[in-house]
């Protein structure tokens, strides 16, 4: 457990096997060391806010807008934090606002460990885009087509297995990776075939994940 907790470090704290040449970790680079001030004030709403003004200056900077029109005939589907878009015949891309996250370097951490974990439903990061005065990240991710109905104690079996403690509902923790993990219904884990594909995870941070331990 200590080695799956030293990758992680590797890709969150530093550049890890992905490299500081990925645009999402490029972001989460300059989230991570920035994040403006250096400082998250104790009022979370500013702090976002400031924390997005700079985020859009480093966007522009780095040409890191996503240009293509969204194309809504190829609407999917919403939900309260991103929409849901055809790609192509196998992938989608997500429009997300980080609405479930306290701030967008968390969003960013969240995209990162996902794509540690679920390698056959990573997030392509593909760039920034303003909609109505709201800034989203859009990610494009393969398609799953679900055969079957998530049955959710398999899921709950699944993590178990895997170290992760059910606390309440559809949400877990790992003490060992200082991993919260959370919103595991049956529309953001999805059955295929008999094999279970999370497709919309939230992962967060515990307070010790930096810690050597």
């Amino acid at each position: 457990m200590k080695n799956i907790k030293d990758e992680l470090q590797n890709i969150i704290l530093r550049d890890g096997p992905i490299g500081s040449s990925s645009k999402l970790k490029q972001v989460q680079n300059f989230l991570r060391r920035n994040a403006c001030s250096g400082k998250r004030s104790e009022k979370q709403e500013y702090f976002k806010s400031e924390e997005e003004k700079c985020l859009i200056d480093f966007a522009v900077e780095h040409a890191l807008f996503y240009l293509d029109e969204i194309d809504e005939s190829m609407f999917i589907s919403e939900g309260a934090e991103q929409r849901v878009y055809k790609f192509d015949d196998f992938n989608v891309i997500k429009l997300n606002s980080s609405i479930f996250y306290e701030y967008w370097l968390d969003y960013f951490n969240n995209l990162l460990i996902h794509n540690f974990f679920f390698s056959s439903t990573k997030y392509d990061f593909l760039g920034f885009k303003i909609i109505d005065g709201q800034l989203y990240a859009i990610v494009k991710q393969q398609f799953i087509l679900a055969n079957e109905t998530t049955n959710l104690q398999l899921v709950r079996s699944f993590l178990e297995y895997n170290s992760f403690r059910n606390t309440r509902n559809n949400d877990y923790v790992n003490s060992d990776l200082c991993l919260i993990f959370e919103d595991l219904h049956d529309e953001n884990v999805l059955t295929k075939d008999g094999i279970l594909y999370f497709i919309d995870t939230v992962f967060y941070l515990s307070k010790n994940f930096s810690s050597s331990e």
